[in-house]
């Protein structure tokens, strides 16, 4: 079972998710706004698919800092994690979804499994915290190309169906 838990200010990363979900075929309500949901929720689900945008300068957006705490305290040992995030590659380039990044590195030491890395094709920014080894650790929506996010979603979509 999958459940998407998601940050959002100004509601682009609500939507990817609630896009994510219809490409995943996810009930609405195992779509969570960290804001309202508790790391308890997270223990009923496989795969957890996390999202948040990227605020200042490479920051995490304000909800998921409390939630983060809390989620980290959780043995994740051998559950899946895929992450997704918004961020604007024309005006903060060196910052480019680096909240993504940060919830990689902050998840690490739990155990979990991560899922959806890709090759950056078609980006323009490769030297952020969404970079690792070469590969974005998740799904990055750039904001800078909006013509580019429906595909980019569906592709990803896919690749996390094959590595369920």
């Amino acid at each position: 079972m999958t459940g998407i838990f998601y940050g959002s200010t100004t509601g682009s990363t609500e939507a990817v998710a609630q896009d994510i979900a219809k490409q995943l075929g996810i009930a609405d309500a195992d779509v969570h706004n960290v804001a309202d949901a508790s790391a308890d929720e997270t223990d009923k689900y496989d795969l957890l698919v996390l999202g948040s945008p990227t605020w200042g300068n490479g920051d995490l957006q304000d909800d998921w800092y409390r939630f983060l705490d809390r989620l980290k305290t959780r043995d994740l040992t051998g559950r899946k994690v895929a992450l997704f995030g918004c961020g604007d590659s024309g005006s903060y380039p060196d910052t480019f979804c680096d909240a993504v990044g940060l919830l990689y590195e902050e998840l690490q030491p739990t155990g979990c499994i991560f899922v959806g890395s890709y090759e950056p094709v078609g980006y323009d920014v490769t030297d952020s915290l969404v970079c690792a080894d070469g590969r974005f650790v998740g799904l990055a929506i750039d904001e800078s190309a909006p013509d580019k996010t429906e595909e980019r979603v569906a592709a990803w979509c896919r690749l996390l169906r094959t590595e369920e």
